[in-house]
């Protein structure tokens, strides 16, 4: 059992982490149940805030302090006894946050935990597409007896949700019976041709959710990975296209996974703080603090559904 000992996110200060008052919540779900080669996983989300407690908060490129928005440090997802019933406990926890009104992130673990974030937004917002940026596919319907693997981690989103995968050079040729390759960009296509991001873009519908593996960049910016791939994406690409899809769709939410820390090396750990840190300014230099923050959640879609158990009101 992993335990998150940070009291707030990056350090802030405690009246920018309350829930009632903050717009942004990060769950941290320290998982590695279903990882097949590098162990580590887990100790992601403990690096990642290590990490965030030592960098600075003013975005030099939107001139920003996005913590001044309210970023609530929710209590971290430990089920582990299996891979289904943790994929159902990010589930719930994600979907209670959602119907506070927050802008939810989620900070893992290896891929698996996705599964549960991405049913998640699926249930809550309409005609979701799924960006998923990874150097593997994660297309396979199940693996290692379970379809609640790392190896499967948008095989449900490519059946219920616009998904568009980015920066794939990885997978099992099984997968191509999943893949929409209209909606693939290969990292060795998009080495060579530029007009990716755009062309990325023009397939998304409104509602945006990423969905983001850090082995996506390339290990000489990322090593701590539990697979590095090579010919990955650098980090001013990666922010460009990032940038791009905040400002020409409405991103939901996110989630961030795969962070596997060394000891020896802090670098990854920093990349991954700082991404989190951009992708939430992207979304937000917009708005002003004193606005409230309005999340266009559809809570009529699952009226039926014994899922919805949870009152906006509790928990304050």
């Amino acid at each position: 059992m992993t335990h998150i000992k940070t009291k707030t996110y990056a350090g802030i200060p405690e009246e920018n982490a309350k829930l009632e008052t903050s717009k942004i919540v990060l769950i941290p779900v320290p998982y590695d149940g279903t990882s097949t080669w590098q162990k580590g996983a887990d100790k992601g989300p403990e690096a990642f805030l290590d990490a965030s407690a030592n960098m600075e908060h003013y975005d030099i490129e939107t001139d920003s302090e996005v913590y001044q928005q309210g970023v609530f440090l929710a209590d971290a997802v430990t089920e582990n006894s299996s891979p289904e019933a943790m994929v159902e406990a990010v589930h719930q926890a994600t979907k209670r946050y959602i119907k506070k009104n927050k802008f939810v992130t989620v900070f893992g673990g290896e891929h698996s935990i996705s599964i549960g974030t991405i049913r998640a937004f699926n249930e809550m917002f309409d005609d979701l597409t799924v960006l998923h940026i990874d150097a593997h596919a994660d297309l396979r319907e199940s693996y290692d007896g379970s379809s609640c693997n790392h190896a499967c981690a948008v095989y449900e989103a490519s059946q219920t949700t616009n998904l568009i995968q980015v920066g794939i050079r990885s997978m099992d040729a099984i997968e191509k019976t999943v893949m929409d390759e209209d909606k693939t960009y290969f990292a060795h296509e998009m080495a060579v041709d530029d007009s990716w991001m755009d062309s990325a873009i023009d397939q998304m519908t409104d509602n945006v959710f990423i969905t983001f593996d850090l082995d996506a960049l390339d290990p000489s910016i990322m090593p701590s990975t539990g697979t590095p791939e090579p010919g990955g994406l650098l980090y001013y690409e990666t922010l460009e296209f990032l940038k791009q899809v905040f400002q020409e769709k409405n991103v939901v939410g996110f989630d961030i996974a795969e962070l596997c820390p060394n000891k020896n090396d802090k670098s990854s750990d920093f990349l991954a703080a700082k991404l989190y840190y951009k992708m939430l300014s992207y979304k937000f230099q917009d708005e002003n603090i004193e606005d409230g923050f309005e999340s266009n959640f559809n809570d009529s879609t699952n009226s039926g559904n014994k899922k919805t158990k949870f009152d906006t009101e509790d928990d304050y």
